[in-house]
């Protein structure tokens, strides 16, 4: 079951920083880079972003969040997050399909590290199209897609 979260409540707050850490530490060893920005959120800094919040839920396990802002007709994701011991379940699949069902979206956009080999292939076989690559620093490089949705 996939519904919205209402980040600014602490205990939701703590919920997706509970699946966030673990899930982006696995990003972090795959690229080799451990200063992500999403490793130093904390309960506070989550419940001031001004993303919204979608999380899905098997039985009443909180396994997986995307989230997102949209700018009119497009979509920018900002986390798709999966709890390691929900990997290969096909929840990424699920809240990406969602998304992309909102009402009036006509195109996502997404960034990650240009080392993420699996979010590269996730977001590639879902018809996303590489815009840029960006390097931040001397360790970390990142990739922007955009998907077209018709």
């Amino acid at each position: 079951m996939i519904k919205r979260l209402d980040n600014k409540n602490r205990e939701i707050a703590t919920e997706i920083l509970s699946i966030q850490i673990p899930s982006y530490l696995v990003e972090a060893k795959i690229i080799d880079y451990y200063d992500l920005p999403p490793l130093k959120d904390t309960i506070d800094s989550l419940q001031q972003c001004q993303e919204t919040f979608f999380a899905y839920y098997l039985q009443e396990e909180l396994c997986g969040i995307i989230s997102l802002k949209l700018d009119r007709t497009e979509v920018d994701l900002h986390r798709l997050i999966v709890h390691p011991e929900h990997f290969r379940k096909g929840i990424a699949q699920k809240l990406l399909d969602f998304v992309e069902m909102i009402e009036g979206v006509k195109s996502m956009r997404v960034t990650t590290g240009a080392k993420n080999k699996p979010a590269i292939n996730f977001y590639s076989k879902n018809g996303f199209r590489k815009l840029q690559e960006v390097k931040v620093d001397e360790h970390l490089t990142l990739s922007s897609f955009r998907k077209y949705i018709i």
